[in-house]
């Protein structure tokens, strides 16, 4: 299932700003989890990813999508 977009729960666009928010979301609640500071940097990414599966920009650009992931990372530091 799609994680919602804060502000505007239950909107989802196929986009990359769309995927990025969700992204972003799913980052920080995986960063949370007790295991998360036991994973490295790529699975680490791999399971935000995995956490956006549902969301229509993943689904019909994974490549991209996982471009944007990578992007989102180096740029805020996540």
């Amino acid at each position: 299932m799609p994680l919602p977009i804060p502000d505007r729960p239950g909107q989802l666009f196929d986009n990359a700003d769309s995927f990025a928010m969700v992204f972003d979301d799913a980052w920080r609640k995986l960063l949370q989890q007790a295991d998360a500071a036991a994973l490295g940097a790529e699975e680490r990414k791999q399971r935000a990813l995995d956490a956006c599966a549902d969301h229509p920009f993943m689904l019909s650009s994974p490549s991209m999508a996982a471009q944007v992931a990578e992007f989102r990372i180096r740029l805020l530091g996540l």
